[in-house]
């Protein structure tokens, strides 16, 4: 008797939905060797429209959407059996959701607030400072204690770049009120934001003076907003810009409170509990802003509309519609996102893994885990084989596992008091290297295009796999390099080694700027700025293939994809450039080329597969086709 015939390592039901998704995507008219984004994203491109509420639409958007549907479902559900973590989650995420309580509020909520840091000068008739009481220091005091905000100077607690053992307080150049300091000078879509700003924050010191039952003086609002934003101006002027913030050893300067208060103008030490601190902001920086020229009034004024604009969101609806065109001028939205959506977002911020424990024990926990695991770490195993000298990278999947142990109150006592101060108590603990820094996504990302355990192998590679990869790049891009196996920053290359690393970093500097993005009004790439992050794209995928031929080696051809005429090795290639597909709003395009790490998605796409010679292979492109260029760089 025959033996029964094994059955296909894919079902034909399982594979031909991706095959149908690949294909959908595509767009066929056009030859891969001459654009493999358009080839690969065309079809996808077509289908999606932006939505209005969105400045962007990817398929990391798409994901993010369908993640934050799931936590609305979790959060608004009622559980008895909940641990403290999750009640309070979901407590707060209730309280955000009544829109009716906050609508009846209105400006109460910022005119308390408003109160609490000395008022604000714009919206009253009797601020002055005659009395003396008044101090720059004890007013940016107030607002790192209290409320967490930064200005003038950024502070925050973080390991010791030197000492990893150990954590310090930092002390940097400060956010802004716009997205980067190109807003402040540079004309086209930035002055129409600069404009809509200044419009912005005269309409919201209207409210508060009408809401303060003050009479309207719109010639002295303006003015001291013009005045305000001319100091917000001079504090831009005073920062440095990406491209020059990229070496993390010139920014170290470790100092003890005595030199710091010797070296800057200001007082910074009254809120700072500490005896080390590490300043990322130059002297020069901070001494060259000219605040004496700038009245207590202005100052106070500033700094009471840093704290304005981080809550407007918060607000009702007349403060939102105060911000609208604003929002349109810098994002290009004309449509606010559903209210749900925030309050999701800001559950998930500030109790980033009780919402964890409930992502996953509704879609990810238990046996789901297992398999992935199971499955990850054999792809993880095969990657890490590429750079052997990382194996001091610890794998992290999914979400760390006490946050569904019923037995371990780690979760429980993270959020005990539900408080986040300035220090948050880390000066004093010992470093946790086992430490999720981003709890949710991992768990939300595996699912197609980038993993599945029911999609072809080049798929998951070409997915999953290049953003391991990716992952593990960074320990040895421009940034990575200058830190040792234990997370301390240290030179251990060879002097041969650093100049080879120099020369191709330079390479591939050139090749990402001298990408020019027409959305962005013609701007170029930064290939200064997004340098890292193109490293690590172009190791990411060339390592995750590598990792894909010795799978092959070792477990066998896979199928083709019915309906789709092509090998394993382009569909690899086709998947890694879909799990790219996206596009932005022309104003969202200015934003992110000046503010964004990473490169535009299509160049991420073409950057890291002109410099691949296994794709050209794999598509037979032509020497001097423009997906196989002449120069090719390559870092790793």
């Amino acid at each position: 008797m025959n033996p029964a015939p094994m059955p296909p390592l894919f079902p034909v039901t399982l594979v031909v939905p991706e095959a149908a998704r690949l294909l959908q995507n595509m767009d066929a008219s056009v030859k891969p060797c001459e654009n493999f984004y358009q080839y690969a994203c065309g079809g996808w491109l077509e289908r999606h429209v932006i939505p209005e509420t969105s400045s962007r639409h990817s398929v990391f958007d798409i994901l993010r959407d369908k993640l934050e549907i799931v936590l609305k479902g979790v959060l608004e559900t009622e559980n008895e059996q909940d641990r403290d973590a999750i009640k309070k989650a979901k407590i707060l995420y209730s309280s955000c959701m009544n829109e009716s309580l906050i609508e009846h509020r209105d400006s109460q909520p910022i005119l308390k607030l408003i109160d609490t840091i000395g008022d604000w000068p714009v919206a009253s008739d009797d601020w002055n400072t005659t009395t003396g009481t008044w101090s720059l220091e004890d007013t940016l005091a107030t607002l790192t204690a209290r409320f967490h905000k930064k200005a003038l100077l950024d502070m925050y607690v973080w390991t010791d770049d030197r000492d990893s053992r150990r954590h310090i307080i930092y002390i940097d150049q400060p956010g802004l009120g716009m997205p980067s300091r190109d807003y402040y000078f540079n004309g086209g879509n930035y002055k129409k934001v600069r404009e809509a700003y200044l419009h912005f924050m005269v309409a919201i010191a209207k409210i508060a003076r009408e809401d303060r039952n003050l009479t309207q003086d719109d010639d002295r609002v303006w003015e001291e907003m013009m005045q305000l934003l001319e100091l917000e101006t001079d504090i831009a002027n005073a920062t440095s810009p990406a491209e020059e913030r990229q070496d993390v050893t010139v920014l170290y300067n470790k100092m003890t409170l005595g030199e710091l208060q010797d070296t800057f103008s200001l007082n910074v030490t009254k809120s700072i509990e500490t005896k080390m601190v590490q300043s990322n902001y130059n002297a020069a920086q901070i001494q060259s802003l000219p605040l004496s020229i700038y009245s207590s009034r202005t100052m106070q004024n500033y700094l009471t509309w840093q704290l304005i604009i981080d809550r407007v969101n918060s607000l009702s609806r007349r403060f939102k519609d105060a911000r609208a065109q604003y929002r349109k001028a810098l994002y290009g939205t004309t449509v606010e996102e559903a209210w749900w959506r925030d309050c999701v977002r800001y559950v998930q911020s500030s109790m980033e893994n009780a919402v964890g424990a409930l992502y996953v024990r509704e879609t990810f926990a238990g046996e789901s885990k297992r398999m992935v695991l199971c499955a990850l770490c054999a792809m993880c195993t095969l990657i890490v084989m590429h750079f052997f000298q990382a194996m001091a990278i610890k794998e992290h999947i999914g979400y760390p596992d006490h946050i569904l142990e019923e037995n371990n109150q780690k979760l429980d006592q993270e959020y005990a008091h539900v408080q986040f101060s300035f220090l948050c108590s880390h000066s004093s603990k010992q470093i946790d290297p086992t430490c999720f820094v981003c709890p949710v996504f991992p768990a939300g990302i595996l699912q197609p295009p980038f993993f599945s355990k029911h999609q072809l192998q080049a798929l998951n590679f070409g997915g999953i796999g290049m953003v391991i990869g990716h992952e593990i790049t960074h320990g040895f891009d421009d940034n990575g390099r200058n830190f040792d196996k234990d997370g301390n920053m240290l030179n251990w290359w060879s002097n041969y080694s650093a100049e080879h690393f120099k020369d191709q970093s330079q390479c591939m500097v050139q090749q990402y700027g001298n990408f020019n993005w027409k959305l962005a009004g013609g701007q170029n790439v930064s290939g200064i700025s997004t340098l890292g992050e193109n490293i690590a794209d172009n190791g990411g995928v060339r390592q995750a293939y590598k990792a894909y031929l010795k799978w092959v080696e070792r477990e066998g051809e896979e199928p083709r994809l019915p309906g789709l005429d092509m090998d394993h090795k382009q569909l690899f290639f086709l998947n890694f450039a879909q799990v790219w597909c996206g596009a932005y709003r022309p104003e969202y395009a200015s934003q992110s080329i000046k503010t964004d790490s990473h490169s535009p998605l299509e160049y991420r796409v073409l950057g890291s597969l002109q410099n691949f010679e296994a794709f050209s292979e794999a598509f037979q492109c032509k020497k001097g086709s423009p997906m196989n260029p002449e120069l090719k760089c390559r870092v790793w």
